[in-house]
């Protein structure tokens, strides 16, 4: 997860999101594996490497490639998708998605992709997957919209993503809960840990803020759990993003009080309706 790179249609239930288009279940982006598993890490390079410049907006190499690697059977598509989400309060842009290419490159560095034999992601499946991480990402910032509309509401001003941080091996706190609460109620709670998780740091207008450099700005982490579902009647893959603030302060834990609230007042409301 997190494809962005530093330079320059999501099918939603609730916070249920369905791969859509031309990608197949076999395209799932990642290894749904034990989140303490090499396997189970997003290809892209999350953790810090030594031997790359990386960018701290996003952990990541501030230069992959696009040129087709020696001994590379397909064509990769070159051209890069501009998402939705923008950048940091300076930047009048948005972040960008790599190219396919990019992305094989990148995994090809990460070990993801053996460059004898192609495996253990095959060539063709590389764009596919590139769509599903751009998907999954998108369905991420929207959201971050719904939990941050009250506060939009009042200022009038569109948050900003600043930066994020992929976490494969560490499980947040609601995850290990939720891990525990698996073994003593197997039939209400899925067992299975989240393939990935992120943390976000958004930027959130507020005029009484005093950061330096943000102004005018403050920041707001986020803590995201990427889990994956049974594929639908069609066979495509499906994925549960939990998407919270974290809880680093009153405000976020004011926030997700009020949130969960309203979501229990309307769904009783429904089944009230439906009485």
């Amino acid at each position: 997860m997190g494809w962005f790179w530093a330079d320059r249609v999501v099918v939603k239930d609730g916070n249920d999101v369905k791969a859509c288009g031309s990608v197949s279940g076999s395209a799932c982006p990642v290894i749904h594996a034990s989140p303490n598993s090499q396997a189970s890490e997003c290809p892209v390079m999350h953790a810090k490497d030594e031997e790359n410049d990386l960018n701290p907006l996003n952990n990541m190499p501030l230069m992959i490639s696009a040129t087709k690697q020696h001994g590379q059977k397909l064509d990769l598509p070159t051209e890069r998708t501009i998402s939705s989400i923008p950048k940091g309060a300076d930047a009048d842009e948005n972040w960008e998605y790599p190219s396919p290419q990019q992305m094989y490159n990148a995994m090809l560095k990460k070990g993801k992709i053996d460059p004898n034999t192609g495996e253990e992601i095959p060539e063709d499946a590389v764009e596919s997957m590139v769509q599903v991480h751009n998907f999954l990402n998108e369905g991420c910032w929207q959201e971050v919209l719904e939990w941050e509309r009250p506060h939009t509401e009042q200022t009038h001003v569109e948050p900003k993503l600043l930066k994020f941080t992929g976490k494969p091996g560490q499980l947040s706190p609601r995850a290990r809960w939720y891990g525990i609460l698996s073994k003593l109620f197997p039939k209400t709670f899925d067992g299975n840990p989240p393939f990935d998780r992120h943390d976000w740091i958004v930027l959130r207008a507020d005029p009484m803020s005093a950061d330096p450099e943000n102004p005018g700005y403050s920041k707001v982490r986020y803590v995201i759990d990427f889990y994956g579902g049974a594929d639908d009647e069609d066979g495509m893959p499906t994925f549960h993003l939990d998407v919270r603030p974290a809880l680093d302060n009153v405000t976020n834990a004011r926030d997700r009080f009020a949130h969960y609230y309203q979501e229990l007042r309307q769904k009783y409301a429904q089944n009230d309706g439906h009485k």
